[in-house]
């Protein structure tokens, strides 16, 4: 009964929320890069490589001349997918480079709305050391002249 309830307090918590959203999120958004490498930007890549189609280029270890991947993959062909891993090497430097641009932008966010960065409104009592304002010429708890 024990592990049962810790579960259920992780399973609720913001964090495990945020992380499964995260995820799913995530997930479609690789999905879109992914598109966007394979029928955006890639076809101009291959147009100014000559017409060649990038996903499509592989090395045959058979060395039987075929034409396209598929048809390399349907005679059962071994292929190094050379172009297929370029595609995917694309995929991951896009999808890095948004995540550093929100991580970085979060980050701004999150320092502009940091107290730390805010000047200190209060201080400690020399001697009680009880938290009172900045601006105090006398403390509220042991009612000592301070300073300045």
């Amino acid at each position: 009964m024990g592990m049962l309830k810790e579960f259920r307090e992780f399973a609720v918590k913001g964090n495990a929320v945020d992380m499964a959203v995260g995820i799913v999120i995530g997930g479609a958004f690789g999905k879109i890069v992914s598109s966007l490498v394979t029928d955006i930007i890639m076809p101009p890549i291959g147009m100014l490589l000559g017409k060649v189609n990038l996903p499509n280029l592989f090395l045959s270890l058979h060395g039987g001349p075929y034409k396209t991947l598929d048809a390399a993959k349907i005679a059962g062909a071994p292929t190094i997918n050379y172009g297929l891993f370029l595609n995917n090497i694309l995929d991951f430097v896009i999808v890095a480079f948004c995540i550093f641009l929100v991580v970085r932008q979060m980050n701004r966010i999150k320092e502009a709305l940091s107290p730390s960065s805010a000047e200190p409104t209060t201080k400690a009592c020399p001697q009680c050391l009880s938290t009172i304002p900045i601006k105090a010429k006398r403390c509220a708890h042991c009612t000592s002249q301070l300073e300045g």
